[in-house]
């Protein structure tokens, strides 16, 4: 007969479990693929590679775009993700001179010289062009992952992980969700967030905010994507925010200095 130590012991471990489960079922349930052929802004990480894995196995008809400047590191890393999963993947490396001429037109459509989201928004830009050669209307992003699974450096300091990650939600709009609107709206695209639907946020935040974190950020999200199937080098891979691992950042300081201005700032302002 079990003893009542392990009796208590196992009891404690379905109720560890029962979050896990209950975020399986919402992410599943949260990625339904349209019927017409879809993208997927695609770099190799978690959140892109989990959403391409599971709209793989639910037989849906899609095309992963990763983009970047040369030397990229998410380029690399979609090429050998995408491989390994067998998915298909259709990636670009741009030019100096054409990741000027988006980053210029992200900074008209959004009104900012603001590093980060002229960055990230050249990205986005970058991923839709190359989509639009494909007739794409509609994109699944992993915009969300980061807040709702603790993937920031800041949820690392916080006293209070999960707060902070209510803290980041509302403060999403402002920060990320329009300017993706904008440029997406001025390329026709309609984008989906499977990671921002409202049952993968209640499972993802009635888990303790102590399991999101330790050597590794976003841990539930990468322990759900092996459980799934998804191959550990993948689950497990940590990679840099958008404007880094294409190296649009770099791109905004390569031409900066190009154009004889010190700061990145600087440079960007000159191009109002």
């Amino acid at each position: 007969m079990i003893s009542e130590k392990s009796w208590k012991s196992h009891i404690e471990q379905l109720k560890a479990e029962k979050p896990i489960k209950d975020l399986k079922k919402a992410v599943l349930d949260s990625i339904d693929p349209p019927k017409e052929k879809f993208g997927i802004a695609f770099s190799g990480g978690v959140d892109s590679s989990l959403i391409s894995f599971i709209c793989k196995k639910k037989k849906a008809d899609f095309i992963c775009y990763a983009v970047g400047i040369e030397n990229s590191t998410d380029i690399e890393a979609a090429k050998k993700a995408a491989k390994q999963l067998k998915i298909p993947l259709k990636y670009k490396i741009f030019t100096l001179e054409e990741a000027e001429n988006i980053i210029k037109k992200v900074i008209k459509l959004l009104n900012t010289t603001d590093i980060v989201k002229v960055g990230v928004g050249a990205v986005d830009y970058a991923v839709y062009i190359l989509a639009k050669e494909d007739n794409i209307e509609k994109f699944y992003t992993g915009l969300g992952s980061e807040e709702i699974f603790a993937g920031y450096e800041r949820h690392i300091d916080a006293k209070n992980i999960n707060k902070e990650c209510w803290k980041g939600l509302k403060a999403m709009w402002e920060r990320d969700l329009k300017r993706d609107l904008v440029i997406a709206e001025k390329l026709n695209i309609k984008y989906l967030t499977p990671f921002l639907d409202d049952e993968v946020i209640k499972a993802a935040m009635a888990i303790p905010g102590s399991k999101k974190i330790n050597n590794y950020k976003k841990i539930p999200l990468r322990k759900l994507a092996e459980k799934l199937g998804l191959p550990k080098q993948i689950a497990w891979r940590k990679k840099q925010a958008a404007q880094y691992g294409s190296k649009f950042d770099r791109a905004i300081l390569r031409l900066a200095r190009k154009n004889n201005f010190k700061y990145k700032k600087e440079y960007l302002k000159s191009l109002i």
